[in-house]
């Protein structure tokens, strides 16, 4: 039997966040015996070396000029950002709990976008965007028993993260995304070695440990390369929704391999959040349907 174009993407959409998922799985088993600057120069290398190749395969490199674009720079810093303070924070908190306030990431691009792009957003979005962030209040428990500061430092990634895809959607579309992701590749493993020695020095690395920072950036290469997929198979309001399965994904990580069993606070936060962000997905849906089709279509692809 067939699939269908939204089942498809719908599949690679959950197996894309199963990459993600794995990927963060692994690096938190080894943030114990490296630091997180190490972390990212090595796993930075693989995947560096992986994205080029194939972005040079599929004939996406550009001359270095193309760099001249203030909105690459500004999407590769939130990049980096994001990522230091992303580790920093799993190293430190349960994760589902880091994957739970990942989950608001398209609350906060749908804010950036209508505060700093000037896109139309309604007061029902809006409404939905703050229940969400009460969501990630819940979680984070500011100023009670069980607060982590840590948790601020995902909130962190959200902001950072915001900023990168924002400055996505301004980039000249004559830049490839894979010639975007070889630069941020880079710039990011570049950032992890100048921080080995702030953040105490080069620890030896055994072949077991390289052999699972080098799985990691496999695994992140293929959620990169999954979700791109679900984007051109299916609808996009049907195949969106899926990207919150990554936290099913890292709650049974987070009870296999950590022992980690999700409390009442992170239960209700992550419900609020996941509720909030489907409910602007259908909004979403609803106004561009009712949107003229020159206004809706998508920029077409470079």
């Amino acid at each position: 039997m067939a699939i269908s174009p939204n089942m498809r993407g719908a599949l690679f959409m959950s197996l894309s966040m199963a990459g993600f998922t794995f990927n963060d799985t692994l690096l938190k088993l080894l943030t114990d015996d490296l630091s997180i600057a190490q972390l990212m120069f090595l796993r930075g290398v693989v995947a560096s070396i992986l994205i080029y190749l194939l972005a040079r395969h599929r004939g996406a490199l550009r001359p270095l000029r193309y760099l001249r674009d203030p909105w690459v720079a500004l999407r590769v810093m939130g990049e980096l950002l994001g990522t230091l303070t992303f580790l920093a924070g799993l190293a430190r908190i349960p994760l589902a709990n880091a994957s739970a306030i990942l989950q608001a990431l398209p609350l906060a691009v749908t804010m950036g976008a209508a505060l700093f792009l000037a896109e139309p957003v309604g007061w029902r979005r809006w409404a939905a965007i703050l229940i969400g962030f009460s969501g990630i209040l819940i979680i984070v428990r500011p100023g009670i028993e069980g607060f982590s500061p840590y948790a601020l430092m995902i909130v962190g990634t959200v902001i950072f993260a915001t900023v990168r895809d924002i400055a996505t959607r301004k980039v000249d579309p004559a830049i490839p995304s894979l010639f975007l992701s070889t630069v941020t590749a880079i710039a990011v493993t570049l950032a992890g070695l100048v921080l080995i020695l702030p953040m105490g020095g080069w620890k030896p690395v055994s072949g077991s440990q390289f052999a699972l920072i080098s799985v990691a950036a496999c695994l992140l290469l293929v959620g990169y390369q999954f979700i791109i997929m679900s984007m051109r198979e299916g609808e996009i309001s049907f195949v969106a929704p899926f990207r919150y399965t990554s936290l099913l994904w890292a709650l049974l990580m987070g009870m296999v391999v950590f022992g980690e069993f999700p409390d009442a606070y992170m239960i209700t936060g992550s419900a609020i959040i996941i509720g909030s962000g489907l409910y602007t997905l259908y909004r979403e849906r609803i106004t561009s349907r009712a949107k003229p089709a020159s206004h809706s279509a998508p920029r077409p692809s470079p």
